[in-house]
């Protein structure tokens, strides 16, 4: 055997390993998959209003809280604390969304919302 040939058999299979374009040409799904995952929208993609109708829709739901903190990231201010929930329940307001959230650490749970800066809500709302 020629050492070209031998060269040759290497640089093709150390194409074939560090890049995907034979992969494509076998299956053209896979790219397309990649170009979707591109696409997707994160947290911050989000419109507010589809922010705010998710974080209703899960209300009382564990992990409330997550999804909260995940859509206003480092915007929530701590306006009050008051009894509901399971003991007390922290009032965090969003000032760029003017809107008021009753989050209960205790079980991740965001308990009520409102429009506005509230400072305390009706104790049948945060129960």
């Amino acid at each position: 055997m020629k050492l070209t040939s031998v060269l040759a058999g290497f640089a093709l299979v150390g194409l074939v390993t560090v890049t995907d374009v034979p992969l494509r040409a076998i299956d053209p799904q896979s790219g397309q998959a990649s170009a979707q995952e591109m696409q997707m929208k994160g947290p911050t993609d989000i419109p507010i209003q589809k922010k705010i109708e998710l974080i209703t829709a899960h209300k009382g739901q564990l992990g409330g809280g997550d999804e909260l903190r995940r859509y206003f990231f480092g915007d929530l201010l701590p306006v009050a604390v008051q009894p509901g929930g399971a003991g007390m329940v922290v009032l965090l307001y969003n000032k760029a969304n003017d809107y008021t959230f009753a989050y209960c650490a205790t079980y991740d749970v965001v308990v009520a919302l409102r429009k506005g800066r509230v400072t305390k809500f009706e104790p049948s709302e945060v129960k």
